[in-house]
């Protein structure tokens, strides 16, 4: 009965749109974090600047990035830190150019990311050298 029910009076669903304001709202939300990295805005700026509330840009970043934009701020933080020290760049000088307060602001953060802290992990990257081709090779 309901099989008969359902091919006499039954249509198909209407389509719905796709929801992407918050997809678009996290996107544009991480480029102006990667932007002003070293001095990002609090999250109810960066909501009223897209125009939307604190909560909805939190939960639309989060769906989008898997972490808040704290965390993921800290993480792009460090990726930054990790090149910069990988040019050379003293650890005290890293922690001012990517934002964090001071040397002990990023070695707590660093290590806790990348498990070594930013003096040992500069020494490391410094004795190992880039082959062309892409290989490293140690320089002892």
């Amino acid at each position: 009965v309901l099989a008969r029910l359902l091919r006499v009076h039954g249509r198909p669903l209407p389509a719905r749109p796709p929801r992407t304001a918050g997809a678009r709202n996290a996107l544009l939300a991480r480029a102006a974090l990667e932007e002003r990295i070293a001095d990002p805005p609090p999250l109810a700026t960066l909501a009223a600047e897209l125009d939307t509330s604190p909560f909805a840009l939190l939960r639309a970043f989060r769906d989008a990035y898997g972490m808040p934009p704290h965390a993921w701020l800290t993480n792009a933080r460090i990726r930054r830190a990790r090149r910069l020290l990988e040019t050379g760049s003293s650890p005290a000088e890293t922690a001012v150019a990517v934002g964090f307060t001071d040397q002990p602001h990023l070695n707590r953060h660093f290590t806790r990311i990348v498990g070594v802290p930013p003096g040992a992990y500069r020494r490391e990257r410094a004795a190992i050298r880039v082959l062309p081709g892409g290989t490293e090779a140690r320089t002892e």
